[in-house]
């Protein structure tokens, strides 16, 4: 798998079979920056990983996820995701995700979430 598209859309199969940290660990940099709609970034694979292990163990019911959208150009590519599950700390949860991502060496150096309250 060479190209954005094709690493972008096997990251999102990974994650659609539950695989969320194997596609983390595989196509992460270890610089990467992730940042929520307007918080602050966190900075780092080891941070970006404390916090995707804290999401994921706060789930407590995981009704379903899609991919609406995908896109790539040079790179950088874009998800549009629909979410729909129960947290410990924020309750039901039931949105749509646009998530963005800067590539650098074949490996997401910057992703970016954008979604409503």
């Amino acid at each position: 798998m060479h190209t954005i598209l094709e690493k972008i859309n096997h990251l999102n199969q990974l994650v659609l079979d539950g695989k969320m940290l194997d596609a983390f660990e595989l196509y992460y940099h270890d610089d990467v920056t992730m940042q929520e709609n307007t918080m602050p970034a966190t900075v780092g694979k080891a941070a970006n990983r404390e916090r995707e292990l804290e999401f994921l163990n706060n789930i407590t019911d995981f009704r379903g996820a899609k991919v609406l959208n995908v896109a790539a150009g040079e790179n950088v590519s874009y998800v549009t995701w629909q979410y729909d599950y129960s947290h410990r700390e924020w309750g039901e949860k039931n949105y749509t995700q646009v998530s963005v991502q800067h590539w650098d060496d074949g490996k997401i150096i910057k992703e970016h979430f954008f979604y409503g309250n």
